[in-house]
């Protein structure tokens, strides 16, 4: 049976080529959603341009025919735009709210004896929906399963003869195996669990390889575990271009990330600079308008990201005016620049380091966005916990740092690791773990 899928505004807010996610079944756009994106369309964000590529799709489609009649689709399917100011809206809705008259379209069209499934990243809406007996999902395309996300390492027991093989040659046969592409081992011998060696699997030779970088410490910072070591090799290796670091508050994603950036731009010069973003995101209540340049706005929201610059320099010269002048030293040289997020789209990035924080508040199509923007030459590192997201649309399962995981993942210039342990204090360990 053919299904008909109502879609709520903020499904196409979140990605606009969710129109022709639902294969060879009936899109409904409700004009209620038309209404609200004619709200967002001059938004100079995301969700502006969204908006703005939504109604460019919808005019498009035009030119097959009138829309409230329905058009077909290239995938097979039918998209209508379904006048609703004579649908009667549920007893006890408030009828000047639009998320009401949408859920009522999904009604009436259940009523008409249509296998209806009323498609929303709201909450409360998809409750209410529920309420009415309507069928109701989030929208599904491009979720991961975080409680699957792939780790970037493993554990890997063998006779201790083959370690002994694989230290002293360097190198182990594991073409046989079922590692991907630059993911990381542990290896653990069968006789004595004391006895261990790491290693990184290079996909091209499909041997097992030490760690190139396992004994550096870039600009004094000295991984402090496993994980640590793990994400350091990835950070320094030029032959990977995408590196993705996941972990909770304290495991050292953004400082190992720029420790690694500076030696690879300030000591080797292998990158002309160090390029540091993150979305412009707040916890909590908006403080609203924010007096200055654009330099002085962004100070505000790019302060973790100095707070880390000062530990690393810490790490090497003795005194704060010591640490002051090399930070001046280096961002008016503009070696190490720090943008928003928001300036990143239509840039053209060459031979950067260019390290996108809190990647977990980013959507699939920004992350797209941001990767497309790497010139020859540019690695591109995103950091980021999925448990602390502050965007409303998005969650655990459906922001863009996982979904590259997921895509990149076994691909020869990918590598990726989560970071378990806290190493930022003991209170910011327990703080994590307990709250």
């Amino acid at each position: 049976m053919i299904k008909t899928f109502v879609l709520d505004t903020n499904v196409l807010l979140h990605n606009h080529q969710s129109l022709f996610s639902f294969q060879e079944n009936e899109v409904v756009i409700p004009l209620g959603v038309i209404e609200e994106l004619d709200r967002f369309k001059s938004f100079n964000d995301e969700r502006g341009r969204e908006a703005r590529s939504v109604s460019r799709e919808l005019d498009a489609l035009r030119v097959k025919g009138r829309l409230n009649d329905g058009v077909q689709l290239a995938n097979g399917g039918n998209l209508k735009v379904l006048i609703d100011n004579e649908i009667n809206i549920p007893f006890g809705f408030d009828k000047n709210k639009v998320d009401n008259r949408i859920i009522a379209c999904a009604l009436s069209l259940k009523e008409q004896g249509k296998n209806v499934y009323y498609i929303s990243k709201d909450i409360n809406t998809r409750i209410k929906a529920d309420a009415l007996g309507v069928a109701t999902q989030d929208f599904m395309t491009n979720k991961v399963d975080i409680d699957e996300l792939y780790p970037g390492w493993k554990e890997i027991v063998l006779p201790a003869r083959q370690i002994d093989i694989f230290i002293n040659q360097r190198s182990l046969d594991w073409s046989k195996g079922d590692m991907l592409k630059n993911e990381f081992a542990l290896l653990k011998a069968e006789e004595n669990e004391n006895k261990t060696a790491l290693a990184k699997f290079c996909g091209a030779t499909g041997r097992l390889l030490p760690l190139y970088h396992q004994h550096m410490k870039p600009w004094g910072v000295d991984p402090a575990n496993l994980q640590q070591k793990f994400a350091t090799e990835l950070l320094l290796c030029n032959d990977v271009q995408l590196v993705t670091l996941v972990g909770r508050a304290g495991t050292g994603k953004t400082l190992l990330a720029l420790a690694c950036g500076l030696q690879k731009t300030i000591d080797e010069h292998v990158y002309r600079k160090l390029l540091v973003s993150r979305p412009i995101m707040p916890l909590g209540k908006d403080i609203g308008f924010l007096p200055g340049s654009k330099d002085e706005k962004l100070s505000h929201w790019m302060q973790p990201i100095f707070d880390n610059l000062e530990f690393v320099m810490d790490k090497i010269y003795n005194n704060s005016e010591d640490v002051d002048k090399k930070m001046k030293f280096l961002l008016e040289s503009q070696k190490v620049q720090i943008e928003a997020i928001t300036y990143i789209r239509g840039r053209s990035i060459p031979k950067q380091y260019l390290i996108v924080d809190e990647a977990q508040n980013l959507t699939p199509h920004e992350v797209k966005t941001i990767i497309s923007r790497a010139g020859e030459g540019t690695k591109v590192v995103l950091t980021g916990d999925p448990y602390q997201i502050d965007n409303p649309y998005l969650d655990s399962a459906s922001n863009g740092l996982n979904f590259v995981i997921e895509k990149f993942k076994n691909q020869q210039v990918f590598g990726h690791v989560i970071l378990h342990k806290s190493e930022r204090s003991d209170l910011s360990a327990l703080a994590s773990e307990l709250l």
